[in-house]
Order: C-alpha cells, then sequence, then structure tokens
C-alpha cells in the first residue's frame, strides 16, 4: 500500500504533532548514526522539542563534550527565559501575590525608570513634529506673502497699461470738446426761438 504524501505544514493537532516529532526524531537519530559508520564521518546532530528539551547525537568524542556544553548552555538559558517570563508578567501586574516588599519596591523603581524614559521619548517626539510644523509654517508664510505680491505688482502694471491707453483716448475728446460748439446756458422753450434770441 502506497503512502500520500505528507504536506509540509505545521500539524494543527497537538498529539499528533507530538506523536510525528517523537517517530520523526529516532529516525533522524537513526539516520545520523548509519551515516557516521557507513561513511566514516563525525556527525553531531542537536535537536530541541516543541517543549524545549534537548535531544543530541554524536559520533566522537570531541562532539559529545560539545553537545553536553551546549546541552547546559541550553539549560541557562531556559532558566533565564523563565525568568524573563515571570518577571514579564509582574510588570503586567501578573503574579505579584508571592512577591517580598522588597521585590515590590524593586519592581515600581522599575516602572518609574521606565515611565521617566518613555515620557523624555515622548517630549523628544512631540518637539520634532512642532518644529517640522514651524519650519512648514514658515514656508507656507513665505509662499503666502510671493502670492499677494504677484496680483499687486500684475495689477499696478495693467493699471499702467490700462492708464496711458486712456490717457490717448482722452486727448482727441479733449480737443473735440474745445472745438465743438456747447451751449451752457439754460433756455426754456422751442429750439426756433432760441436761434431768434442769439
Amino acid at each position: 500500500m502506497v503512502r500520500g504524501k505528507t504536506q509540509m505544514r505545521r500539524i494543527e493537532n497537538a498529539t499528533s504533532r507530538q506523536v510525528t516529532f517523537s517517530k520523526r526524531r529516532n529516525g533522524l537519530l537513526k539516520k545520523a548514526f548509519e551515516l557516521s559508520v557507513l561513511c566514516d564521518a563525525e556527525v553531531a546532530l542537536i535537536i530541541f522539542s516543541p517543549r524545549g528539551k534537548l535531544h543530541e547525537f554524536a559520533s566522537s568524542s570531541k562532539f559529545l563534550i560539545k553537545l553536553q556544553h551546549l546541552k547546559h548552555e541550553a539549560a541557562a538559558m531556559m532558566k533565564k527565559i523563565e525568568q524573563l517570563e515571570t518577571s514579564k508578567q509582574k510588570l503586567h501586574g501578573e503574579g505579584l501575590g508571592s512577591c517580598t516588599m522588597e521585590e515590590l519596591q524593586q519592581l515600581e523603581q522599575k516602572l518609574e525608570r521606565s515611565v521617566t524614559t518613555i515620557r523624555a521619548r515622548k517630549m523628544q517626539v512631540y518637539k520634532q513634529q512642532i518644529d517640522r510644523l514651524k519650519e512648514k509654517e514658515k514656508a507656507l508664510c513665505a509662499e503666502n506673502a510671493m502670492l499677494c505680491d504677484k496680483p499687486l505688482q500684475f495689477g499696478l502694471q495693467a493699471w499702467g497699461r490700462a492708464g496711458s491707453s486712456e490717457e490717448r483716448a482722452v486727448v482727441p475728446s479733449a480737443e473735440i470738446s474745445e472745438v465743438s460748439d456747447v451751449e451752457t446756458e439754460l433756455f426754456i422753450g422751442l429750439p426756433e426761438t432760441r436761434h431768434k434770441r442769439h
């Protein structure tokens, strides 16, 4: 009977995942041993389980010593991770029931230092934003002043051009008014009688 091809993705079921890990780990350790014997190769293998447990294989004593050293380092790292997790929980206000007065005071001091650092960073960010806005304001004011000057300059030039043409138009009309007979006195009656009076 032919098995179907296994999809290479995380197994969602926790029990199935653990069973698969155990079987494949043993198979991998066996292959590493066979490779070292058949090919006279020096092989070292380190496996960490999902729960952090270390499994190792070494074909020679020098690898075995290194693996033991790594095992101790891994144990120390796991302990450090546990301590950091506990510290993180305490910073979130969880698991404080077992803390002594001294531990609580240390925790309070850490939080106060953190708040001070956060506030300083916040003020720095605010200052940077204010500086950027001030620069933007200066640029906008300069642009506004330039735009306010342009219509005035344009208006004066246009007025100057229009004024000269008006002057040219006014001169002939002034000359015409001097030559033409315009009666300025008030007269009541028909037009024929007006000419008779002159």
